[in-house]
């Protein structure tokens, strides 16, 4: 089995997510996306909408029978993708994973708790995202893991490559962001 997990607040799920899923579902040859919903990032300072409003509107979302919607950090009681990630790595051995980060996320990856474990752990696959895109590539993070960096054409292998290793997949171009969905007092924008 090859998954994908897609971690974030989900505050609120967007197109992009859906859209992100399904290109990196064709160009990773995945069997299976995971929505990790968050209960809360603990980079961001704004409080999220409750993790069943949340969830509730990513189900509503993903519409898709290869997309499955969790709060499994809320139910396993893991606060950081270090140690979701240990955990599913124990409980699903058999599984071949790839962590999913928009361009936006390798620009602070470097700021993540054990983000050299996560590179270590698990393949990674960042979706370009205009216009964080040359930012994200000349992060720290992209930097230190330069020498791991796989080209586009061998993702399709991605999951088969010991860690670390990851690939940059560009020709998905939405702009949609949670945080340009929001309204001032965290309230979503219709």
């Amino acid at each position: 089995m090859r998954i994908g997990l897609l971690g974030g607040s989900f505050n609120p799920p967007h197109q992009a997510h859906r859209d992100i899923s399904l290109f990196a579902m064709k160009r990773l040859g995945l069997d299976r996306v995971w929505w990790l919903v968050t209960p809360g990032n603990p980079l961001k300072s704004d409080a999220p909408h409750s993790l069943e409003k949340r969830m509730e509107a990513a189900r509503d979302l993903a519409r898709h029978p290869r997309i499955d919607v969790s709060c499994l950090e809320s139910v396993i009681g893991t606060r950081y993708t270090v140690d979701t990630i240990a955990f599913l790595k124990r409980r699903c051995a058999a599984v071949r994973f790839v962590w999913i980060m928009g361009a936006d996320n390798l620009a602070q990856f470097h700021r993540w708790k054990g983000w050299r474990t996560i590179a270590a752990d698990v393949p990674i696959a960042v979706i370009d995202r205009p216009p964080e895109n040359l930012g994200a590539l000349c992060s720290p993070a992209a930097q230190a893991l330069a020498q791991h960096r796989i080209a586009e054409r061998d993702a399709p292998r991605l999951l088969a490559m010991t860690p670390p290793a990851w690939v940059f997949l560009t020709g998905m171009k939405s702009p949609l962001s949670s945080t340009a969905r929001r309204n001032p007092d965290g309230s979503w924008k219709t």
